[in-house]
């Protein structure tokens, strides 16, 4: 992928004891997608630093780095971002497990979400998962990785999980 300009990004694949997970719905002018939270990575910003900074922004969820789990997935799309200043993201996934369900209540005001595309925060049960048929998932097979990552528990390198 020489030549493209690709944001260096990072989520988090945030599970509760039920094995719920967190969802960001991000509306795009010709697609809604459900993703894990998270979200760029700033010029000379670690990137712990900037998945802490991001679960607090989205889900209100204060961590340390220190507290983050293992990096589980890897992702590179290539989709015009940032009105031009990005070809694609490139993307690394921290299994987050938290010891107890949380409220979601995001940093950001409603308005700092929806200028960041973000227009719905939730937690996903694995059954809501596999019944969301029709749902545009990032990655696109969210619910079988999800699925096989919870069975089989962190791999020993991160994965690619493609588109």
């Amino acid at each position: 992928m020489g030549g493209l300009r690709l944001r260096p990004a990072v989520r988090a694949i945030v599970v509760d004891p039920d094995d719920r997970v967190v969802l960001v719905r991000f509306r795009f002018p010709d697609r809604v997608v459900w993703a894990t939270p998270g979200g760029g990575i700033e010029p000379g910003e670690a990137e712990e630093h900037a998945l802490v900074r991001e679960l607090d922004e989205e889900l209100g969820l204060g961590l340390s780095p220190g507290e983050l789990g293992p990096v589980v997935w890897t992702r590179t799309h290539v989709v015009p971002l940032g009105g031009g200043r990005w070809d694609g993201q490139t993307e690394r996934y921290r299994l987050q497990r938290v010891s107890t369900p949380f409220e979601l209540r995001p940093r950001l005001t409603r308005s700092e979400l929806r200028a960041e595309g973000v227009t719905a925060v939730r937690w996903w049960t694995q059954a809501e998962l596999g019944a969301a048929a029709g749902t545009l998932f990032a990655p696109t097979r969210l619910p079988e990785l999800l699925s096989e990552l919870l069975r089989d528990g962190p791999p020993p390198e991160p994965v690619d999980v493609g588109v």
